[in-house]
């Protein structure tokens, strides 16, 4: 089967970034309502259950990245036989791992009390919450989840995408109108229950009618069941270092500062967190492809792949930085009312560096992930993760909060960064290129580090209310970090090839602006 690259992640992005700015907004308008219905604890308490979940999900131990992999070479080859056998393999995995995520998560129960420090709500039970929260998971295994991994490996994650959003307007709706009129946090959590469960059910049934050829039936020979079962270890210990590096802080920040100064800490990091959420829509759209790419292409075109993503991540993450930067403060001045649950301006730069670097480790990701290098970099996401958890513990007893935020920044740029390009450089690319690479993630930094210098000192020249200086804020972050990124950077090789990759993207509508804009050949 011939996989339209170009065209199914243009197709992904379109629907993907629909999608994202409803999650975007929704997560942001349920935050706000749970604030001001039932107060500052309740978000608290939702982002320590979600990084509790997060935990548990380790029992998935990477099967899903593993058997989409799988699928890249049956598909491209047309052997319906092979996919079919993977389907039904990848049901029995899920079976089992719902199985094990409610056996873990029982007995995780009586330790729930020890993840608080203090200030939970005398209206509700940890145990209930908890209970709730769990069961959401263990059904998301259960109905039909393993057809999803259908629409990943063809590049048809939009029509999921149309599905989430479809079930996600009317949970929203829904879950507004309970906690204005019964302001009943149970409620709340009993209708993410329900739309998980429509969701799965919806998406497994328009897979069954997109590919009817397709169902779980026959065996695999012995050697792909272990050659599967291989990268699931290897993933295994990539799963466990992402989910302790994206769950650690806020379970410390609960466990030793509180519920309270753990919300204030969410709001700021579930902004950072929305934002990555519309870059990886160009991750995920492109990941396939990428995948396909690496079977069927030279190393010389993949690696000319790398670098022009890479210029692409840098101006998009360039500009999300300054945006971050600039715009925090007052946003959230507006958004809470006053400057009481606001972080000072040090945490904004710690958020700000924090997401330049995991967008630009996010990058390399997506090619370890693509080429399915998860054997020799097995060690790498847990090495990074223990070393942000040990930090964690110690430098917020110091440093409160700031411990927290530098801790992770740390890990990822000293520990996990140089790691992943090693693994990149020795398994997939020349080596001799691996310096040079270097200096263009350096070059890009310190760009991007003069935009929001420029940016900020421009910002700071801005007198009157937050509304005033938010607005005012996002005039000059549109303007100037773009500004001086298409100066520096229009003179690069990658310039063109992303600008005639663009009018790929766009079907061809971008001549003009390609005409006009140039780029080096």
């Amino acid at each position: 089967m011939k996989v339209e690259r170009t065209k199914n992640a243009a197709r992904n992005m379109r629907a993907g970034f629909l999608l994202k700015i409803y999650q975007v907004l929704v997560p942001f308008v349920m935050r706000t309502v749970l604030l001001y219905t039932l107060g500052v604890e309740y978000l608290g308490l939702g982002s320590l259950f979600a990084s509790i979940i997060r935990v548990l999900n380790l029992a998935e131990l990477g099967v899903g990245s593993a058997m989409v992999y799988s699928m890249y070479r049956p598909i491209a080859e047309d052997n319906e036989e092979e996919i079919c056998a993977l389907m039904r393999l990848y049901r029995t995995y899920y079976r089992v791992i719902g199985l094990a995520v409610l056996a873990i998560g029982l007995l995780c129960l009586p330790f729930l009390p020890r993840l608080i420090k203090d200030d939970v709500p005398a209206d509700v039970s940890i145990y209930v919450l908890y209970l709730l929260n769990l069961g959401a998971t263990v059904l998301s295994y259960w109905l039909f989840a393993y057809r999803n991994c259908l629409l990943d490996a063809h590049q048809r994650v939009d029509v999921s995408s149309r599905i989430r959003f479809a079930v996600s307007v009317g949970q929203t709706v829904m879950q507004v109108v309970s906690l204005v009129i019964f302001r009943n946090y149970y409620v709340y959590l009993i209708l993410n229950i329900i739309a998980q469960v429509l969701i799965n059910i919806l998406t497994a049934y328009r897979t069954m009618k997109m590919y009817p050829v397709y169902a779980p039936r026959g065996q695999l020979s012995p050697d792909a069941v272990s050659a599967i079962n291989r990268r699931v270890r290897d993933l295994f210990t990539s799963k466990l270092g992402g989910v302790i590096l994206n769950s650690a802080d806020t379970i410390v920040v609960s466990a030793f500062l509180g519920l309270t100064t753990l919300a204030v800490y969410q709001n700021y990091y579930s902004i950072v967190t929305a934002v990555i959420g519309f870059v990886a829509i160009i991750f995920g759209a492109c990941t396939a492809g990428i995948g396909n790419s690496l079977i069927v292409e030279t190393r010389e075109k993949n690696f000319g792949d790398l670098k022009k993503f890479a210029l692409i991540i840098a101006w998009i993450a360039g500009f999300c930085t300054c945006a971050l930067v600039c715009l925090f403060q007052p946003f959230m001045e507006i958004w809470t009312r006053g400057t009481k649950l606001m972080l000072e301006f040090p945490a904004v730069l710690s958020f700000g560096l924090y997401f330049f670097i995991y967008e630009i480790n996010m990058l390399l990701n997506l090619f370890k992930d693509a080429a399915g290098i998860w054997h020799e970099d097995r060690f790498r996401p847990l090495v990074t993760a223990l070393t942000n958890l040990a930090l964690n513990l110690i430098l917020v007893n110091v440093i409160g909060i700031y411990g927290v935020l530098y801790s992770t920044v740390a890990a990822t740029l000293f520990v996990g960064m140089p790691w992943l390009l090693h693994n990149l450089f020795t398994n997939l690319f020349d080596r001799k290129e691996l310096p040079g690479f270097i200096r263009t993630l350096l070059f890009y930094a310190g760009v991007t580090a003069l935009a929001c210098a420029a940016s900020v000192g421009l910002s700071a020249l801005v007198p009157g209310s937050a509304i005033v200086r938010f607005f005012a804020g996002a005039a000059i972050v549109v303007v100037v970090p773009n500004a001086i990124f298409l100066l520096v950077y229009r003179g690069r090789a990658e310039f063109g090839e992303v600008l005639a990759l663009a009018d790929r993207l766009a079907g061809g509508r971008l001549g003009p602006v390609r005409k006009m804009l140039g780029g080096r050949k």
